[in-house]
Protein backbone atom coordinates (compact mmCIF):
# COMPACT_ATOMS: atom_id res chain seq x y z
CA UNK A 1 0.00 0.00 0.00
CA UNK A 2 1.65 3.22 -0.82
CA UNK A 3 -0.60 4.93 1.74
CA UNK A 4 0.94 2.88 4.57
CA UNK A 5 2.97 5.20 7.16
CA UNK A 6 6.22 3.76 8.46
CA UNK A 7 7.89 4.84 11.74
CA UNK A 8 11.68 6.21 11.43
CA UNK A 9 12.62 3.06 13.15
CA UNK A 10 11.15 0.91 10.04
CA UNK A 11 12.73 3.30 7.02
CA UNK A 12 16.06 3.00 8.80
CA UNK A 13 16.71 -0.73 9.02
CA UNK A 14 14.39 -0.72 5.30
CA UNK A 15 17.79 1.80 4.46
CA UNK A 16 20.43 -0.17 6.96
CA UNK A 17 20.82 3.45 8.30
CA UNK A 18 20.94 4.16 11.89
CA UNK A 19 17.25 6.12 12.91
CA UNK A 20 18.79 9.27 13.85
CA UNK A 21 19.92 9.78 9.90
CA UNK A 22 16.49 9.41 9.16
CA UNK A 23 15.29 12.30 11.52
CA UNK A 24 17.79 14.76 10.14
CA UNK A 25 16.95 13.82 7.07
CA UNK A 26 12.91 14.95 8.26
CA UNK A 27 14.21 18.01 10.08
CA UNK A 28 15.85 19.16 7.03
CA UNK A 29 13.37 18.87 5.11
CA UNK A 30 14.92 16.29 2.71
CA UNK A 31 12.17 13.79 3.32
CA UNK A 32 9.07 14.29 4.10
CA UNK A 33 6.96 13.49 7.24
CA UNK A 34 5.20 14.26 9.92
CA UNK A 35 5.66 14.57 13.91
CA UNK A 36 2.89 13.13 15.24
CA UNK A 37 4.44 13.75 18.98
CA UNK A 38 7.81 13.91 21.13
CA UNK A 39 6.90 10.54 22.74
CA UNK A 40 5.16 9.02 19.10
CA UNK A 41 7.89 10.70 16.69
CA UNK A 42 7.79 11.07 13.32
CA UNK A 43 5.15 9.17 10.26
CA UNK A 44 6.03 8.73 6.56
CA UNK A 45 4.12 7.70 4.04
CA UNK A 46 5.74 4.50 2.21
CA UNK A 47 5.63 6.60 -0.95
CA UNK A 48 7.94 9.46 0.17
CA UNK A 49 10.35 6.30 1.22
CA UNK A 50 10.10 5.40 -2.52
CA UNK A 51 10.67 8.69 -3.66
CA UNK A 52 13.61 9.27 -1.75
CA UNK A 53 15.33 6.03 -2.35
CA UNK A 54 14.68 6.97 -6.66
CA UNK A 55 15.39 10.58 -6.29
CA UNK A 56 17.55 11.50 -3.33
CA UNK A 57 16.96 14.05 -0.76
CA UNK A 58 14.29 16.97 -1.25
CA UNK A 59 16.23 19.95 -2.00
CA UNK A 60 15.40 23.41 -0.25
CA UNK A 61 13.79 25.84 -3.58
CA UNK A 62 16.92 27.87 -2.88
CA UNK A 63 19.46 25.07 -3.67
CA UNK A 64 21.06 25.07 -6.77
CA UNK A 65 21.30 21.91 -8.45
CA UNK A 66 25.16 20.36 -8.07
Amino acid sequence: MDDELMTVEEIADRLKMHPESVRRWLREGSMLGVRISRAAGWRVERREVDRFLREGPRRKENERPD
